[in-house]
């Protein structure tokens, strides 16, 4: 998602085989989905949730229900939000705030208590926001990442305004096809569609995971387009599809709901990543060498 100067572009460039490829930047969330369902690109990035705002459903409803996509990855990345004006602007000159709306939403706090009189304006992305205010009259402040202040020679005004330390975005790299190998510490993805919404339903779904032990990480509902009070459930869970405990939960659920879309089994992102999967392998290979012990012993 671009232009230059994202917090999309900042996620990806930290990844040293996608910063590597040959990047392309589109408008919107939904052109870099439809290029790549399109076949017009091999893979594409994008922003899928965040600490503060929760989910961008326009990433998480076209995966759902309008494209067939895997997810190959996902990326965490530290956000820091400034405010930033042309040259010479102070603060009490800004009369109206444009951002990316997740952006916005995040930053709440700090426009009501500074800027209470200032409207707000929607850009299809923070590094948009901060070319608007560049090519604009003075008056005009965007938010959005200190790169996108140096590319569009802003001046930042405030820096840090989101409303929660620890604020992060999480991404996604997406396909049209493939599931990586398992690689020790992964995640799951899928939606599942109610068979009738009736009482007790969800807890149902639930109870597939919770009688396999399956840690979930993350559980939401979306409506399904087909009425009011339709929805289905996005699940996010620990484990790979190659796990006989995940395969024979997502069989399960497939049997008896209405439907279960897999959107993807993945490398789970953070700082103790790399760690638990190099513990996990190892434990793998020690609890493989001690089964091959026993096998030998058959007479």
């Amino acid at each position: 998602m671009g232009p230059e100067g994202t917090f999309t572009e900042q996620a990806l460039m930290s990844q040293r085989d996608l910063a590597a490829a040959d990047i392309q930047a589109v408008g919107s969330i939904p052109e870099v989905l439809n290029a790549l369902a399109a076949g017009e690109v091999d893979a594409g990035f994008v922003p899928i949730e965040n600490a503060i705002e929760g989910a961008v459903n326009v990433t998480q409803d076209t995966l759902a229900f309008d494209l067939d996509l895997l997810i190959q990855r996902e990326v965490v990345l530290d956000v820091r939000l400034d405010l930033m004006a042309a040259p010479g602007v102070s603060l009490d000159e800004v009369h109206t705030v444009v951002s990316f709306p997740v952006a916005l939403a995040q930053c709440r706090i700090f426009l009501a208590e500074h800027l209470p009189g200032a409207s707000t304006a929607v850009a299809s992305s923070t590094a948009d926001a901060a070319r608007i205010v560049a090519e604009s009259e003075p008056g005009l402040a965007a938010i959005a990442n200190l790169r996108a202040a140096e590319l569009y020679g802003l001046d930042t005004l405030a820096e840090g305004v989101e409303d929660h330390p620890g604020n992060q975005t999480r991404f996604l790299l997406l396909a049209r096809d493939g599931i990586p190998a398992p690689s020790g510490h992964d995640k799951t993805t899928v939606v599942v569609y109610q068979r009738a919404n009736e009482p007790g339903s969800l807890v149902r779904i639930l109870q597939e995971f919770a009688a396999r032990n399956i840690d979930l990480s993350r559980l939401e509902s979306r409506p399904t387009r087909q009425g009011l009070g339709d929805y289905c459930f996005v699940f996010e869970f620990e484990g790979h599809i190659a796990d006989e405990v995940v395969t024979d939960c997502l069989r399960e659920l497939k049997l008896h709901q209405g439907d279960v879309k897999f959107l993807g089994s993945y490398p789970a992102a953070g700082h103790q990543s790399e760690i638990v999967r190099r513990d996990t392998n190892q434990r793998w290979r020690d609890a493989e060498q001690w089964v091959q012990d026993l096998r030998e012993r058959i007479r």
